[in-house]
């Protein structure tokens, strides 16, 4: 998912986005949603969230590192 894609969904949220990376819009949406912000983190390994609309993106970012 692009930045300006994540935007979008942010806006939906209410969340502000600044200044923030990829990343970190992503956690602050998860947060918004009620949910750990969890995103690029090592919790990618045992996540169990597989309705997660970041996962794919997740997964991704983890084989970067």
């Amino acid at each position: 998912m692009n930045v300006q894609e994540i935007r979008e969904i942010a806006k939906k949220h209410a969340v502000k986005t600044g200044k923030l990376r990829k990343g970190q819009m992503i956690q602050a949406i998860q947060l918004a949603e009620g949910n750990t912000p969890c995103f690029g983190t090592d919790k990618e390994k045992s996540c169990d969230q597989t309705q997660c609309l970041w996962l794919t993106d997740c997964i991704v970012e983890s084989q970067k590192r």
